[in-house]
């Protein structure tokens, strides 16, 4: 069941989804087919060339997270990413808003975003504009409120307002990604009957009760005998 709401009117909207997996006969008793998660893929990648090795990651400032979400706003974000990258096996790893990675919520004002973290990978390494924009120097001149070192910066705009300073870069070692979960008959083994587990022994709360009483009172009535020494022995002429 998908839920959806607008930020708009606040109108929710639910829709359930019917997903019917087959097996595929092409492929026996190892894959299942009949439903397939995302674009086929691309020619130019080497047959199960798992995880993009190579991720980049960039803050766009000027967007919400569903501005981005549809497949035409994808496709033009990975068309500016292979214009910096140079790779066309360059792809979408993960979109993220930025109030998930701790930014503020933006201030009802018209133009402003919340941003979005947008990961692309390739197998392919980094170009030489993205090594230059993570460089130690562009840090320093983020950090002193410069533009970091880079001449890549017209393959975004106008559509994409990437903030620079904010790209991360990562190599992810060959040979990382977790293993494929083993495939089962899909039929559940008899086990007997279900046995819940063993309740937790009784615990001693004399202790904590009796501490959580008689202190407050014990304050109390300290309080109380102060108060009645200043009011009651303490008056002029006694």
């Amino acid at each position: 069941q998908v839920l959806a709401y607008s930020r708009a009117t606040y109108e929710t909207v639910a829709q359930r989804l019917v997903v019917t997996v087959v097996p595929n006969p092409g492929e026996g008793t190892r894959g299942i087919g009949g439903f397939q998660a995302g674009p086929p893929p691309r020619a130019n990648l080497p047959p199960a060339a798992g995880p993009p090795r190579y991720q980049g990651e960039f803050l766009v400032a000027d967007r919400d997270v569903e501005e981005l979400l549809p497949a035409a706003a994808r496709r033009l974000f990975a068309e500016a990413a292979r214009g910096v990258w140079d790779r066309a096996d360059l792809a979408i790893v993960n979109v993220t808003s930025a109030l998930h990675r701790g930014a503020r919520v933006p201030l009802p004002i018209e133009g402003r975003k919340e941003g979005v973290f947008v990961t692309v990978g390739s197998h392919g390494a980094f170009s030489q504009c993205l090594v230059a924009a993570a460089s130690p120097q562009s840090r320093l001149r983020c950090r002193l409120g410069q533009q970091p070192v880079a001449g890549c910066y017209d393959t975004f705009a106008p559509r994409f307002g990437i903030a620079w300073c904010n790209l991360s870069l990562l190599e992810v070692p060959a040979g990382s990604a977790a293993p494929a979960p083993e495939r089962g008959s899909g039929v559940l083994e008899e086990g007997g009957d279900f046995a819940p587990p063993s309740a937790a022994p009784a615990a001693d709360l004399l202790a904590s009760s009796l501490l959580t009483l008689l202190l407050p009172l014990l304050l109390a009535a300290l309080l109380c005998l102060l108060l009645g020494h200043l009011m009651c022995c303490r008056r002029e002429g006694v």
